[in-house]
């Protein structure tokens, strides 16, 4: 938030330091030559009431640094030391500087409820190891605090220099050229040349601004080496502007003590004016802390076993929701929990049973191989059934693996819905969350065994009764009426010769093409005479001993002829003929009707069985699982850790409420207070 402050600008060597010492009554700022203050310091003043016995502070008056909580510091000049320190930790000894600001709060009951910024020096020229660019280092600076339209400014400048080039004016007209909210302070109005005095300026004749200068007396470098107490100069500082003639008419108006009641009033008018925006954003402020703190969820004493029940009732019902599409708050971005689910069933498995043809990874060979496979020996007049229930069982075994798949996508899904569901109680509890995670992964795995089982199940089924009285199945009856068609369409019939006689070649001896089979003629063979006493083998040429004409022995192949090897791994041939063509359509067919039935049954059987075994087992039995497994007394305080991270949150959350509720209390008082009541 854009608060209201006062920010302190000027050049080196201004007495900005000192001016800031002089409201605090304290020394308490680091000094030296050149840039001391390299780093904005953000000073608060919070005023304690003296005569509050009741509360009584261990100290009278102290310091707080943000980057040292908790640590009081009574001792100004070690104040000074943490500074000076802590100044030196980010810009190192070289003169840098730094943006990071330091957050000083001192308490005291002289003091008035202010909040200063007091900025790094102008400068123009950079000397020792500051960077070339420090003027415009600091200058950045600068404007980030003033450009703050609830700031004021409080620009110091020496009496004793032209107000005309002050750096602190002119910055101040870049961000508030009408000088609504810029108070002018004019320091070492004593030192100035005899004879002169800033009367003029103070009257705002040369620069006009709307809330006035200022003019004030701080210590000089030899009261500072003498130690000149604070209240000493400022009892000084009233008896020079009281007694000096060109000064004592202004009086009432200058000094150090009206100008921290300036502050506080003006402070107190902006926070006025201020007040409905201020307002508005603590409320805004206030009720987004709130949910977060509530996020956080409350402390808790004894009653653990109900707030572990209330946990695990709290996460089964998620579960059950993401799944069911029940969730509050609908993504609109992408598909979650069940819907992802679905996405497996319909787009996924369903679109890949539909790649999977009733021929693939099936070749004419395979088919022919398998129907000779299934004859036997004999040459078969009709396809033998065996070779089509051998190729129906191999083409449904294909559809095992993606059935399988899918219980393994689904499960994954489940487990993705587990890990989503961060609810407020689980972040809390870290050592819960892994516990809940790890039994619901364990129940997921167990569940996943008789799904897998009861899916390979359904392909067993269908392996185990190959139903060819299915009414979707086209049939034997129906394949061959629409094959004898197709080859009536395709191939004619050969034609009979005249008197019904077969086809010239049907019949013909070997090696006398056109000649008709008909005994005694020409082409045909004719019966041998045989000799009388002669046995078997008794013909010439066959069988007659050894050694006489036309005769070799039994067992003795003529011209030394020998049989092929039988190859070790025989498959059929592609069909050759229009019967073994028909045979293999007629079981392509057959399979392709028969495979799209069973392809339509595991499709639908798959998602079903899924759902049954795996996730709506899962819903139903999540709750109990997780109350068998964790609801035991002896794990209570092991399981309801909290989480270190959750508890820092929780912790500067409620800070953060708290000073919120503070600030709205203030603003609140505000239009009450009287700057005036409080005395210095």
């Amino acid at each position: 938030m854009n608060l209201p402050q006062i920010t302190v600008i000027g050049s080196q060597s201004s007495g900005k330091s000192s001016v800031l010492e002089n409201i605090v009554g304290r020394d308490f700022l680091p000094r030296g030559t050149g840039i001391v203050t390299r780093r904005p310091l953000v000073l608060q003043l919070i005023n304690i009431p003296a005569s509050n016995q009741k509360n009584k502070p261990k100290f009278e008056e102290w310091g707080e640094f943000l980057h040292k909580p908790n640590e009081m510091f009574p001792d100004f000049a070690a104040i000074r030391a943490e500074i000076e320190r802590e100044t030196d930790r980010t810009t190192g000894n070289n003169k840098g500087v730094s943006p990071e600001p330091i957050r000083l709060k001192i308490y005291s009951p002289h003091v008035l409820n202010l909040t200063l910024v007091d900025l790094p020096g102008m400068t123009r020229v950079p000397v020792g190891d500051q960077p070339q660019d420090i003027e415009n280092q600091i200058k950045n600076m600068i404007l980030t605090y003033i450009s703050n339209p609830n700031a004021i400014i409080l620009s110091v400048t020496a009496a004793n220099t032209d107000i005309a080039n002050s750096d602190g004016i002119k910055l101040a007209k870049e961000v508030d050229p009408e000088g609504a909210r810029t108070i002018g302070v004019l320091t070492k109005v004593d030192i100035m040349d005899k004879g002169t005095d800033c009367v003029d300026v103070l009257m705002g004749q040369v620069i006009p601004l709307r809330l006035g200068f200022v003019g004030v007396i701080n210590r000089s470098q030899n009261d500072i080496k003498t130690n000149k107490s604070i209240p000493d100069a400022l009892k000084y500082e009233n008896e020079f502007f009281s007694t000096h003639p060109a000064y004592r008419s202004l009086a009432a108006t200058l000094g150090t003590g009206y100008l921290t009641r300036l502050l506080n009033r003006v402070l107190l008018d902006h926070i006025r004016n201020c007040l409905p925006e201020l307002r508005a954003k603590i409320a805004k402020m206030l009720q987004e802390a709130q949910r977060e703190m509530d996020s956080y969820g409350t402390v808790f004493d004894d009653n653990k076993g109900s707030l572990l029940l209330q946990v695990i009732t709290k996460f089964s019902a998620d579960f059950c929701n993401a799944i069911e599409g029940k969730l509050g708050d609908l993504s609109i971005k992408e598909l979650y929990g069940g819907a992802r689910i679905n996405y497996i069933f319909t787009e996924v498995f369903s679109k890949c049973l539909k790649t999977i043809t009733p021929n693939d990874g099936l070749t004419l060979n395979d088919i022919r191989t398998v129907i000779k496979n299934a004859t036997g020996p004999r040459a078969a007049l009709f396809v033998p059934e065996g070779s089509f229930e051998v190729l129906v069982r191999r083409q449904i075994s294909r559809l095992e693996e993606p059935s399988l798949q899918c219980v393994e996508l689904v499960y994954d899904e489940l487990q993705r819905i587990v890990s989503q569901l961060e609810s407020q109680e689980l972040q809390r509890f870290q050592t819960l969350r892994e516990r809940v995670v790890e039994v619901v992964n364990r129940l997921l795995q167990n569940l996943k065994v008789p799904t897998r089982k009861m899916i390979s199940n359904l392909i067993t089924i269908e392996h185990s009764y190959i139903n060819t009285n299915h009414p979707d199945f086209v049939g034997g009856e129906g394949v061959l009426a629409k094959m004898s068609e197709r080859i009536a369409r395709t191939e004619p019939a050969p034609l009979a010769q005249p008197g019904g006689a077969l086809p010239p070649q049907i019949g013909a001896r070997p090696g006398v093409p056109g000649q008709p089979g008909v005994p005694g003629q020409p082409g045909v063979l004719q019966p041998q005479p045989v000799q009388p006493g002669a046995g078997f083998g008794a013909r010439p040429g066959f069988g007659a001993p050894a050694g006489q004409p036309g005769g070799f022995g039994f067992g003795q192949p003529r011209g030394g002829e020998l049989l092929g090897q039988v190859p070790s791994s025989i498959k059929a041939a592609n069909p050759t003929n229009s019967k073994e063509r028909f045979e293999t359509d007629l079981i392509q067919n057959l399979l392709s009707s028969y495979f799209d039935i069973v392809r339509k049954n595991i499709g639908d059987l798959v998602p079903k069985a899924i759902m049954f075994f795996l996730v709506n087992t899962a819903k139903e039995t999540i709750q109990n699982e997780l109350v068998k497994c964790l609801y035991k007394e002896v794990l209570f305080d092991e399981l309801l850790e909290e989480n270190p991270i959750v508890a820092s949150k929780r912790k500067a959350c409620q800070e953060m409420l708290d000073v919120l509720k503070r600030a709205n209390e203030v603003l609140m008082e505000v239009r009450e207070f009287n700057p005036h009541a409080i005395h210095i």
